[in-house]
């Protein structure tokens, strides 16, 4: 491990001015990422600072909707009544991530801000762009399953691996942000970056800029909504694929779609055709399998992610159904 210097803040404008003032300092919450990543030698920081004291915890209904604190945990949020009762996408999402003891430490905004879990990126060793810009894509050169289907560049395959952000975008919701230039607010589908000839900058965040809050519209929480994820084992781990829905529906008919797709590119990934085919139909089961099939078009797997394809198709499918409540 490289050495760093620590700082505990408490502040919020001290915290902001730091982060700004020494670019190559990250941010510490949960940890439950960073410390593994600098304990493999991955993440080199000049310097951590421990923001944990910040006042970003808070979980409130307003009327426009839901604000989750940055630093709120993953099981707090799981277990909130207007979550679990109104936000199922959500719940289900919380749900499938990692372990019980890492929901009870892990936060809401290092779950959407975590890095890939490519072997390439974690193992330390390999020609990585993403962890030493300029040395080469390892999963483009060898073998891997997780690569990506859409959005990929030549200098990265990698794959986003948060379930959260999946939900979160098929809800439209928001990243608050406050920084150097104030307080602003980022879609979940603009907060990430596709990897281009820059993979190793993962989000549009600006440096001195956190995250103080995840807003979830009111509207959200009248659609009928769903998770599925899957995964190489039922327990601890993280999507191969996965996709999050949500549907207004009238009088038996989808009004509007929103379908994203999780495991399948470097950041969460929005199918705006699948969204167009399901509008002005009445989903059943044969409406779920067409689009299925369809949130599988412009995939461009490379060698192990082929198998990827048909469980995108089955796992959209999936969320389709449980959003309709059909068998």
């Amino acid at each position: 491990m490289q050495p760093f210097s620590y700082l505990k803040i408490h502040d919020v404008a001290a915290a902001i001015d730091h982060g700004a003032r020494e670019p190559n300092t990250v941010f510490l919450a949960g940890g439950t990422d960073l410390v593994q990543l600098l304990q493999d030698g991955i993440a080199r920081p000049d310097g951590v600072v421990d923001i944990t004291d910040l006042p970003f915890s808070t979980i409130a209904t307003t009327l426009d909707g839901l604000r989750i604190g940055a630093l709120a945990k993953l099981s707090e949020v799981a277990g909130h009544p207007h979550v679990r009762e109104r936000l199922p996408a959500v719940a289900t999402a919380l749900d499938e991530t990692a372990s019980p003891m890492v929901r009870n430490m892990a936060t809401i905004g290092g779950n959407v801000l975590q890095r890939t879990r490519c072997l390439y990126f974690r193992d330390g060793v390999s020609p990585c762009n993403k962890r030493e810009p300029g040395t080469g894509c390892g999963a483009r050169m060898g073998r891997d399953a997780q690569a990506a289907l859409f959005g990929a560049s030549e200098a990265c395959v990698a794959t986003h691996p948060s379930d959260l952000a999946v939900a979160l975008l098929a809800l439209d919701a928001e990243a608050l942000v406050v920084g150097p230039g104030g307080e602003r607010s980022i879609p979940i589908e603009r907060l990430h970056r596709l990897p281009g000839e820059t993979p190793w900058i993962d989000s549009d965040l600006e440096p001195g800029e956190v995250i103080s809050a995840i807003f979830v519209p009111r509207d959200a929480a009248g659609r009928a909504q769903a998770y599925a994820k899957l995964r190489h084992r039922a327990s601890f781990e993280w999507p191969l694929v996965s996709a999050a829905v949500s549907l207004a529906n009238v009088d038996g008919m989808i009004e509007d779609a929103r379908v994203a797709l999780g495991g399948v590119a470097h950041k969460p990934w929005r199918a705006e055709h699948v969204e167009r085919l399901l509008i002005g139909r009445t989903l059943d089961a044969a409406l779920a399998r067409e689009a299925g099939e369809a949130a599988t078009e412009g995939a461009r797997p490379i060698a192990e992610n082929a198998a990827k394809i048909p469980l995108l198709a089955r796992v959209v499918s999936r969320a389709l159904s449980d959003a309709g409540g059909l068998p």
